[in-house]
């Protein structure tokens, strides 16, 4: 039924191409001369060179800055609602760290030893941490979202895709904004941005933004705000043109999130307690911030990122472009996670990540009227470590006259470095072909160290007098993985504003080691977990139709995705009297899942002053072989975070309004039943929502004033977006005695307003 409801979907997909091909020529002119509107050209370095959204063969969408502006978007999560096949959302019981998925493919967990499977960028810097990954959008050129298998083009090969993103260059005269936003719930923003030339060849420029609001919901224990923000980021930069043919930028950014800790809504009473169920599901008892179990870290919860990254373009002659790109960036997280969300000391966890990466990108570039060529080389050196105590008060005391700690300690380091190439010929003024690859080396060394105590905390986070009970990790491996990938690409030129284009692509990403596998129970442990990779088929057609004013991209793929690593947790009785008293990592490599799908954009420009904006993403997304005790029960799985459909509906309205523009924009999206792990678990799955947005924004014809009025999620809907399965409601397993099953949800409806100001 599903392979018959995407052919169906897909004929409907090409209705709206032909429906756009088919709009009547309704655009007049803009300037009185003559002159027809069209829809403004966007330019992207998706493959490493500046070039036309539109003459891009590879499935791609790109938002301008202004255009985020207009929607008033807050960060990149919200690109979920209008990009296809995409999910972006904050991983559970956190405020900042990512969570992405592209084409079924991505990671939900953040600890030591899991990679993205899809990489995010600033400026071309791969971030290999997903902590602080959460971009809150200010100062931003434009977002990039590359669909597919990456990894001849850019520095770190990614299974999924990649998203990009994009900072302003500075300007060459001193130019200074100012951004101010309120809204509901006490929101209260500032970013402030400068850029000075200092000389004709200098300029440097910093941008400081402090976001701030209420909780969406109350913690009705601790008196804080549930889902509030509190985030205050500085961005430094400078950039040296001593000539037309060189270039050196040198930037830095530092972020500090000082949020509330998370808590999920209880779906079921405490099972020990009897704590009610609440009526708001962002409101929660959550609290282990000020409980005993979080002590070593004194209950906080904040992440602090910061990285530096300096780029040098050098013009070797008319054809040949070096570039160097060198980035440092660091991370450090305490975090509270109250897995009861309750009151009682049940279930609490302290942890702490601490994150560091070093990466050197070099890139040697040749470019004619028939050839164009990227060669290059990457090297990442990272380390990644976690330690963390999970505190089960109530059964331990019920068991052992005191809270049983299980503590976790682990740091994966990773050596990696790849070369790679892509090269693409014009065989004639119509046909063109690529062809790329890509060796990778990576090295994984891990040290791991798991043991239960008895006390509230273990002593490597703050209790010195907890009682040693076992250790049941203790290990040091490393492992090497390596693998060559290929990208081979045709593209034919149908005429100036037509083409199509085939290609066939595979990504990898290397195994790595699990700091939550015990190892004295499971002997395997130490041999970590393999890679995993894809073979992606792509048939795309892009065109721009009507003099400009319509321009529709279809995109048809098919993925084999094996060996994917599948990483969770579950609770295990190492007493044996019945009752689960910890808990032990899982990570499966599930042996195939085919993803097929169908992307549709569409952008059209229906007057001069109505446009529209379409997108669509039709998946049949379907777990092959997932063998367990040599039984496949890959029909009892699901592809986690990868809705069967999404769409998108934006229509655009401007007219000059006292000396200035007015623009009126509304927009409508929509997603399908969505899986938030590969076992289906019906409390935790989101059911099919929609969403509406709209906003008024005004703008002076100086273009120098900027006022907008933006609401978000208007029919207010409760959208669950992760959650933790301890309990009740089809979990795997149970841990804790208060039926712990936690869920976490989107922003409610909100309203904001903002002003922009330029000199």
């Amino acid at each position: 039924m599903k392979t018959l409801r995407l052919k169906a979907s897909a004929l409907a997909v090409a209705s709206l191409v032909s429906f756009g091909a088919a709009l009547p020529a309704q655009a007049q002119s803009s300037d009185g001369a003559g002159e027809q509107a069209k829809l403004e050209e966007i330019v992207v370095t998706a493959r490493r060179r500046s070039e036309s959204l539109q003459d891009v063969p590879i499935a791609v969408t790109a938002i301008t800055g202004d255009q985020l502006s207009l929607r008033g978007a807050a960060d990149i999560s919200e690109l979920t609602q209008s990009v296809p096949s995409l999910t972006v959302e904050a991983s559970r019981a956190t405020n900042s760290t990512l969570t992405a998925f592209i084409r079924g493919v991505g990671q939900q967990d953040p600890l030591a030893g899991f990679e993205q499977g899809v990489a995010l960028y600033i400026d071309d810097v791969y971030m290999a941490r997903p902590q602080g990954a959460l971009l809150d959008i200010y100062d931003v050129e434009r977002i990039e979202v590359l669909r597919g298998p990456q990894g001849t083009l850019y520095g770190r090969n990614a299974v999924g895709g990649a998203i990009k993103y994009v900072t302003r260059r500075l300007s060459d005269e001193p130019e200074y904004r100012v951004k101010m936003s309120v809204g509901e719930y006490n929101q209260a923003d500032l970013v402030a941005t400068a850029s000075l030339p200092i000389s004709d060849t200098f300029r440097v420029g910093g941008t400081f933004a402090t976001l701030n609001r209420d909780g969406y919901g109350d913690n009705l224990t601790t008196g804080a705000g549930n889902y509030d923000k509190d985030v205050t980021g500085i961005r430094l930069s400078a950039e040296y043109e001593p000539s037309e043919d060189v270039l050196v930028r040198l930037s830095y950014d530092n972020t500090d999130d000082d949020s509330s800790p998370v808590a999920g809504f209880r779906p079921f009473a405490g099972a020990f307690t009897g704590s009610p169920v609440l009526s708001n599901v962002r409101d929660t008892f959550a609290g282990a911030a000020i409980s005993p179990s979080t002590a070593g870290i004194n209950g906080n919860n904040s992440v602090e990122s910061e990285g530096i990254h300096l780029s040098v373009d050098w013009a070797i002659n008319d054809n040949l472009t070096f570039r160097s790109i060198t980035a440092s960036r660091e991370d450090f997280t305490e975090s509270v996670i109250d897995f009861d969300s309750l009151a009682s000391q049940d279930f609490d966890a302290q942890v702490v990540y601490d994150n560091e990466q070093f990466s050197q990108e070099f890139q040697l570039l040749y470019d004619t009227d028939r050839l164009n060529v990227v060669t290059g080389f990457y090297y990442l050196d990272a380390t990644a470590s976690n330690d963390f105590d999970v505190v089960l008060g109530q059964l331990g005391v019920l068991a052992f006259g005191a809270p049983l700690t299980a503590y976790t300690g682990g740091v994966v380091d990773t050596e990696s470095w790849s070369v790679f190439a892509d090269a693409t010929y014009a065989l004639n003024d119509q046909w063109s072909l690529t062809l790329g690859g890509r060796y990778t080396e990576d090295k994984r060394s891990a040290d791991i160290f798991r043991a239960n105590y008895l006390g509230t905390g273990s002593p490597q986070l703050g209790n010195p007098s907890a009682f040693f009970l076992a250790a049941t990790s203790d290990f040091e491996a490393n492992r090497k993985f390596d693998d060559f990938t290929p990208r081979i690409n045709i593209a034919y030129t149908i005429n100036d504003n037509m083409n199509v284009y085939a290609g066939y692509n595979q990504g990898f990403k290397a195994g790595s080691f699990d700091p939550r596998g015990a190892n004295f129970a499971t002997a395997e442990v130490v041999n970590g977990f393999e890679p995993e990779t894809i073979d992606s088929f792509e048939l795309g057609f892009k065109a721009t139709l009507l003099d400009g004013r319509a321009t529709t991209n279809v995109a048809v793929f098919q993925s084999e995705y094996k060996d994917m690593q599948i990483p969770g947790s579950i609770g295990v009785d190492t007493t044996g009297d019945g009752n689960n008293d910890s808990f032990v990592g899982s990570v499966t490599n599930a042996g195939q899942a085919d993803i097929n799908g169908v992307e549709f954009e569409g952008n059209f420009l229906l007057t001069d002053n109505l446009s529209l904006q379409l997108a669509v993403s039709l998946l049949d997304a379907e777990i092959k072989e997932w063998i367990v005790n040599g039984v496949n029960v890959a029909a009892q799985r699901e592809v986690q975070n990868t809705p069967e459909s999404m769409a998108f509906i934006g229509l655009n309205y401007t007219k000059q309004l006292a000396s200035g523009s007015l623009y009126l924009g509304a927009n409508w999206s929509y997603r399908d039943d969505t899986f938030q792990f590969e076992l289906p678990t019906p409390v935790l799955d989101q059911e099919s929502y929609d969403v509406i947005n709209a906003s008024i924004v005004w703008s002076n014809d100086a273009e120098n004033v900027r006022f907008g009025l933006h609401g978000k999620n208007l029919g207010d809907e409760d959208i669950k977006t992760s959650g933790y399965c301890f309990g009740s409601g089809g979990c795997p397993s149970t841990l804790g005695l208060e039926d712990n099953t936690t869920v976490f949800y989107a922003p409610p409806r909100t309203v904001t307003a903002t002003l922009e100001l330029t000199f």
